[in-house]
């Protein structure tokens, strides 16, 4: 087998850019890693240098994704309140996604820093199967253990009544507080 040279960092940062454009689904680490014939480590260094020269690239739960405009597409978006146990949390999920509606994000306040926000990306079953996969399998804590069960998602759909239907869902499932 040939041995693959190793990219230099400004050949590694147009690999992951080019990349990210080109692609509709969120790509991992460890992808770029070994395209790049690197850790995966230099790839989140590679990454958090981008991110500091203004490139819109977020991490999310499945993958790193380049945020680019819009394509001709409004979508529409809402903040909610929900609480529920961490055994819970698929079901909230899928209540959500099959209205159509993306979950972009989880936010709890911390007591110390505040708002703590992480980018999920979740539109699907799959995705929502995949998500509790890996916090089972890694033993993270999900982020409402930090607030007894209280945290914001930020919804978004092609519409507000997907995302008014996923609300009426979730509150008969005595999920939602606010929305």
């Amino acid at each position: 087998m040939k041995d693959q040279t190793k990219m230099s960092s400004n050949e590694r940062h147009n690999l992951i850019i080019s990349m990210l454009k080109e692609s509709n689904q969120p790509i991992t680490g460890s992808e770029f890693a070994r395209k790049a014939n690197v850790s995966r480590q230099v790839i989140v260094q590679d990454v958090s240098i981008l991110k500091a020269k203004n490139e819109p690239i977020i991490a999310t739960s499945q993958g790193y994704l380049y945020l680019s405009k819009n394509k001709g597409k409004e979508l529409k978006q809402k903040a909610i309140v929900c609480k529920h146990t961490a055994e819970h949390t698929k079901e909230e999920l899928y209540h959500i996604v099959d209205h159509g509606v993306t979950v972009k994000d989880v936010i709890v306040e911390h007591p110390v820093y505040g708002d703590l926000t992480a980018s999920l990306l979740i539109s699907n079953r799959k995705e929502v199967d995949e998500f509790v996969k890996r916090i089972q399998e890694t033993g993270a804590p999900y982020l409402l253990t930090l607030t007894d069960g209280i945290h914001l998602h930020t919804l978004e759909a092609g519409s507000m009544e997907q995302i008014k239907a996923a609300c009426r869902d979730l509150d008969a499932a005595g999920i939602l507080i606010s929305g």
